[in-house]
């Protein structure tokens, strides 16, 4: 049996608006939903679903009508299911949807895609926590898969997976980690006896995420026969192929008007229409041989950037700062019990935060640029410290409810 395993990641952030100084003292509203400036929530959300969301979830669900055999798994952030609940409820119920015919499984993550296991492993697993009830309450369903924000990945993190019993755990299949085996393999992570690692091929997935629209390519056009080609030889060094990559690929990172819509549909007809080929869910994968060989990663690995490391998150010195100073205030945070202060402060722990704040140069700081909601990574360090200094304004000043 030749299996893909095609796993996509729904997120979007809760942007912090052009948070002023004169704002500090004033104003809360830090996430204005109804700012119709560059970074407005619902004005991003809506667009991506309508290039993205909407069109994809009716590819994959005709697909799924059409193959019963043809399965995804979705990874979808807390604060993806917070909009999506205000300005789209529909989507909810389409993966509802899906799930409920057993083709879809969900991958558990932290709820605000938050790169807290690196900072204080008290909130990375309150925000685990949170996410595994959100998507049980919305989707009926208990993740029984993990995978880390940005597949940010070591030892220590499949360690914490299989202390909760997780079945697998995602992350990067790096050249540099893995020397001379394939990504295409179940593996064991160091130090664990139950919890299978899958690896991301990243070559076959980045052909379609980053270069499918690519001109200067060299294999631009890419077309079903050639890619289904690829797959087969690499088949050879291994007959599982793990396609890893954010949802927004298709309709939003790669427009429609590329053809990555029909090339997907085509590409799942024709991989389906061959003897013994499968589409798995990432716990059907880990269970589709016992594991190869066991792999170490001491140093964490994500699937960000050239370095692959958390270099795009704590490469400058506005980035530690905010980080440091946001993550200093957990504790005082939590002792005031305030739902809104606390939810505040979480949605200020998302990754894309301090990714905006990147100064990389060249192809990654052009990557970051496309993401960021901000015209700088020195504005968008501004609006965030005059947010946390709110915060902590807040903190002075919090007074608690008289119990009755």
């Amino acid at each position: 049996m030749r299996a893909i395993c095609l796993y996509l990641h729904m997120h979007q952030p809760i942007r912090y608006r052009e948070y002023s100084i004169f704002d500090v003292g004033n104003s809360t509203n830090y996430f204005n939903d109804d700012y119709y400036g560059r970074q407005s929530n619902e004005r991003i959300f809506k667009k991506v679903a309508n290039k993205s969301y909407h069109p994809m979830l009716n590819l994959l669900e005709k697909s799924m009508l059409k193959h019963p055999d043809f399965k995804v798994s979705l990874s979808i952030t807390g604060t993806w299911c917070e909009q999506a609940e205000k300005w789209d409820p529909e989507l909810i119920a389409q993966i509802r949807r899906l799930v409920q015919r057993g083709q879809v499984e969900i991958v558990g993550e932290t709820y605000y895609h938050s790169l807290a296991f690196f900072h204080d492993l008290d909130e990375f697993n309150a925000q685990v926590m949170a996410h595994q009830q959100k998507i049980q309450a919305l989707f009926g369903v208990t993740p029984q898969v993990f995978r880390n924000t940005e597949l940010a990945y070591n030892d220590q993190l499949a360690k914490w997976a299989e202390t909760h019993n997780y079945k697998a755990i995602l992350a990067e299949g790096w050249d540099k980690i893995l020397g001379q085996h394939s990504p295409n393999h179940v593996f064991l992570p160091t130090g664990c006896s139950n919890t299978k690692l899958l690896l991301k091929n990243y070559r076959l997935s980045d052909d379609i995420a980053f270069r499918f629209s690519n001109r200067g390519w060299t294999e631009w056009p890419l077309t079903v026969a050639k890619y289904q080609q690829w797959i087969n030889d690499d088949c050879l060094r291994g007959s599982l192929i793990n396609l890893f990559m954010d949802f927004e690929t298709f309709g939003e990172h790669q427009w429609v008007e590329t053809g990555i819509f029909n090339f997907l549909d085509q590409f799942i007809d024709s991989w389906l229409s061959q003897y013994d080929n499968k589409f798995l869910t990432v716990s059907e994968a880990a269970e589709i041989e016992p594991p190869v060989a066991e792999v170490s990663m001491p140093e964490t690995v994500t699937w960000a950037d050239t370095e692959r490391d958390l270099s795009a998150w704590a490469s400058n010195a506005m980035q530690n700062s905010a980080t440091q100073d946001l993550y200093a205030l957990r504790p005082k945070i939590l002792a005031t019990q305030d739902p809104k202060l606390i939810s505040d402060w979480r949605h200020l722990t998302t990754s894309d935060h301090t990714y905006a704040m990147c100064t990389k140069y060249w192809h990654d700081g052009d990557v970051h640029a496309y993401f960021s909601a901000y015209a700088s990574p020195y504005e968008a360090f501004m609006y965030y410290m005059n947010v946390l200094r709110d915060i902590e304004y807040r903190l002075k000043n919090f007074v608690s409810a008289p119990k009755i």
